[in-house]
């Protein structure tokens, strides 16, 4: 009844819209890439625990057997026991993937810095030579590296791919910190004295590490790409060092004998851990446009 004294009918109160269903936390989420990814980098961590024998034991009697009870994944044309290589591979090639990773990533963090914060005419000039970086095929720059360093060792296959991995990462960074730089605490910092390093590292990386989040993560899937693909090339790892591209390095031996588990168990591992470290790498990217979009 309003205040005349009369009633309007036919009219309902409106109702608040029910509130929308919760969203699953795990909707969009690479859940499972990432229950995988730790399920095999936890399996390389512990293999001494799950893989007892010795990786680089060679067991002539056996050699091309079959997966078994006694040798889960078979033995190569050397008798070594397959299930330990790899895992004990996983290792190294993570290793490489990791070591390699964060040396790109430091270089390109400085390089990208120095020249955001540089002015017009060196900016350009470095971004010109980061271009002709780029335009040089990344494996003819690493098999040249390599060849300077001499017999290639973990170490030396990490700093040789970490080194010409950085420039895409680099060209993130400039932009990024060509915009930061004309922010406030920045400029106080620049106003205070502080110097190069000191900014970079306590104002600019942090607010570069969301940014470059999701490109670091597809360097590691480049580099134990990278290394893979010289050791299967013969130019990697030497034999001794057991590694995935090692592995696979013996693909001739396979196919001419017919042991299929020599390279697709090995093949398996590392297409499910690249893929895996993909799928990551897609969320992470997705998920700092979505911060962007949202600014």
């Amino acid at each position: 009844m309003d205040g005349n004294g009369f009633t309007v009918a036919g009219i309902r109160p409106q109702e608040p819209p029910p509130p929308p269903p919760a969203r699953p936390w795990y909707r969009g989420r690479p859940v499972l890439s990432a229950v995988l990814l730790a399920a095999v980098v936890l399996g390389c961590l512990c293999a001494g625990v799950i893989a007892p024998r010795d990786p680089a034991y060679m067991d002539l009697l056996n050699c091309f057997r079959a997966p078994d009870g006694t040798y889960l994944f078979g033995t190569d044309a050397m008798g070594r026991d397959i299930f330990s290589m790899v895992w004990h591979g996983g290792r190294v090639s993570l290793a490489v993937g990791l070591l390699a990773t964060a040396i790109s990533t430091a270089a390109a963090i400085l390089y990208g810095a120095a020249a955001g914060l540089a002015p017009a005419r060196v900016d350009g000039a470095m971004m010109r030579l980061t271009e002709i970086f780029l335009s040089v095929p990344s494996l003819l720059m690493v098999l040249l590296l390599q060849a300077v360093l001499g017999r290639p060792t973990v170490l030396s296959i990490s700093l040789v791919i970490g080194l010409t991995g950085w420039m895409s990462v680099a060209k993130v960074v400039r932009m990024e910190v060509r915009r930061l730089r004309q922010c406030e605490y920045v400029l106080a910092a620049r106003c205070m004295g502080g110097g190069f390093m000191h900014i970079l590292v306590r104002h600019l990386t942090p607010n570069l590490i969301p940014s470059i989040m999701f490109m670091v993560v597809m360097n590691v899937r480049s580099a134990i790409v990278a290394e893979s693909t010289l050791s299967f090339l013969g130019v990697g790892l030497p034999l001794e060092v057991i590694s995935w591209g090692s592995m696979l390095s013996m693909a001739d031996s396979a196919l001419t004998s017919g042991a299929w588990w020599i390279i697709l168990i090995p093949g398996l591992f590392l297409a499910g851990t690249l893929l895996c470290i993909t799928q990551l790498g897609d969320a992470l990217r997705r998920s700092a446009n979505k911060g962007y979009s949202n600014l």
